[in-house]
């Protein structure tokens, strides 16, 4: 078996073109960890956005919060439904919610998109994953007060602390921010129940109930009884069933991705080949003497593919490393499923960074094989006499 030090040796020795296919093959790498990494950021922040044992309660017919409508006296029988669960103090874990959408301009003229404004009761906040104020305060009810997270503030005019959202005419000031553990939560503007429906002149008007179950037993029964029971002429969604159809803009972004990854592979694979077969021109005197002392073809056509994929993996490691600042940068997107704008953030895990790698393994196998076989196919008189 030749040594690898071998191989490290020629990188070294061919600097200038290991440095121009490295960089090429990193920002290959870096583009496509750079999407994988927006799909994860986007997936995760709606994966754990629903809760195992909680339920939406529409009106039957419906599929979204936005388009949904309740009366307020089935809401209020069903907060009483056995099988709620209740808090420490014996409150049932209910929420009766009312969501509008409005169209607001970004920050710095990037144009206006549509902003999910809720309004729900206090339980409704404490039933989010991981709800806490990060800065400012919590709404008080009756005075016109709205939360929403730091990121929503970054992107939307007049969500700053201390600045007021205009809602139909009426001005709410922004008192705090809040996180939902980097859940969908964080891409709403959040206000008291009765504030909201106020300020849109529709004061008995409800979307949702959100509810949490004592346990499985208990869901099951609900989900049915909510289901067929036609004095509600309702429907009840698992949350977590409910955000996964909204994961359509992270399969639309991920295969959007994939298929430009694949093209900026093909180009990398063709740089790496290019460098390979370079090597493999001007190296045939040693080729020929690797030959002449002994080393077998099996042996040469491994030491070119293993330098081969030691050049993209250096390129693959840059790459990767170079997605790291940005891991936890906020973005956004559109959530097509309630025609509104969804915050989320970069993640750079184990499982995307380990995709650029095998990525960039990928690129040198076949970027090298070629050449490698040309390697080992040259007659060992031949490779002598090369100059």
């Amino acid at each position: 078996m030749i040594p690898a030090k071998y191989n490290v040796r020629n990188l070294r020795v061919r600097w200038v073109t290991t440095l121009m296919t490295v960089v090429s093959t990193g920002l290959v790498v870096w583009a496509t960890v750079l999407t994988f990494g927006l799909v994860e950021g986007l997936e995760h922040a709606l994966r754990i956005s629903g809760e195992p044992l909680d339920l939406i309660v529409l009106r039957k017919g419906t599929t979204e919060e936005t388009s949904s409508s309740i009366e307020q006296n089935v809401a209020k029988e069903i907060s009483n439904l056995e099988g709620i669960a209740t808090d420490a103090t014996g409150q049932p874990l209910c929420s009766s919610e009312f969501v509008t959408i409005l169209t607001k301009p970004r920050r710095g003229d990037g144009g206006t998109t549509n902003l999910i404004v809720r309004g729900l009761q206090e339980m409704g906040r404490a039933m989010r994953p991981s709800f806490k104020i990060v800065r400012g305060r919590d709404v008080k009810p009756g005075v016109n007060e709205v939360i929403t997270s730091e990121r929503m503030a970054e992107r939307f005019q007049n969500l700053a602390l201390g600045e007021k959202l205009e809602i139909n005419k009426v001005l709410f000031e922004v008192v705090g921010y809040f996180e939902a553990a980097g859940s969908s939560a964080e891409s709403e503007v959040w206000t008291d129940l009765r504030d909201l429906t106020g300020a849109r002149r529709t004061p008995e008007a409800l979307s949702c109930v959100n509810l949490r179950c004592r346990d499985e037993a208990a869901k099951s029964t609900l989900l049915k009884r909510l289901r067929e029971d036609e004095q509600f002429k309702l429907d009840a969604i698992d949350e977590p069933a409910y955000f996964e159809r909204q994961m359509n803009a992270a399969v639309a972004i991920k295969y959007a991705g994939i298929a430009i990854a694949l093209f900026l592979t093909m180009g990398a694979m063709f740089a790496a080949a290019n460098t390979m077969y370079a090597a493999v021109a001007s190296r045939g005197r040693e080729i020929g003497a690797l030959r002449a002392i002994g080393f077998s073809r099996r042996s040469i056509l491994f030491s070119f593919l293993l330098e081969s994929v030691m050049l993209c993996l250096l390129g693959g490691a840059l790459g990767c490393l170079g997605t790291l600042p940005l891991n936890g940068f906020s973005t956004g997107t559109a959530n097509w499923a309630t025609f509104s704008e969804i915050t989320f953030a970069f993640r750079f895990g184990p499982t995307v960074l380990m995709q650029g790698v095998l990525m960039a393994v990928a690129m040198g196998l076949v970027g090298g094989l070629f050449p490698a076989l040309r390697a080992v196919r040259m007659p060992i008189i031949q490779a002598l006499r090369e100059t």
